[in-house]
């Protein structure tokens, strides 16, 4: 082998060497998120809300540290809200404005829609 190809060839070596296939890790931990909103929005799934309560927090306790992703807390606190929980519902909408601030608004008025005085139905 002359010098020349042993020199490329070092340096492929090298630099190949230095490329990794790692990946950065996910910025958010997603679980089951994605798929629960889907099934249960886009294909009319049979979930209860009881067991999409039960998946979210499933994911919740999973994802420990990490984040989880927009729309996430959102997602539970109208769960919650729709199941009578009105205190973990303010818990969730607030911890989605905590996360993701540009939310403030639209949380605000999740918040304060769990204030108002419920309308009676007519009967």
């Amino acid at each position: 082998m002359t010098r020349s190809r042993v020199v490329v060839l070092a340096a492929v070596l090298t630099i190949g060497g230095c490329a990794t296939n790692s990946r950065p890790p996910p910025l958010y931990y997603w679980g089951h998120y994605e798929e629960q909103i889907y099934a249960a929005h886009a294909t009319g799934s049979t979930l209860t809300v009881h067991d999409q309560i039960t998946a979210l927090e499933g994911d919740k306790a999973v994802a420990g540290t990490r984040r989880l992703p927009p729309g996430f807390h959102a997602e539970l606190g109208y769960l919650y809200s729709v199941d009578g929980q009105s205190d973990a519902a303010r818990a969730e909408f607030l911890a989605e404005k905590t996360a993701f601030p540009e939310s403030a608004a639209f949380m605000d008025r999740l918040l304060a829609a769990l204030d108002a005085p419920k309308k009676d139905t007519p009967k």
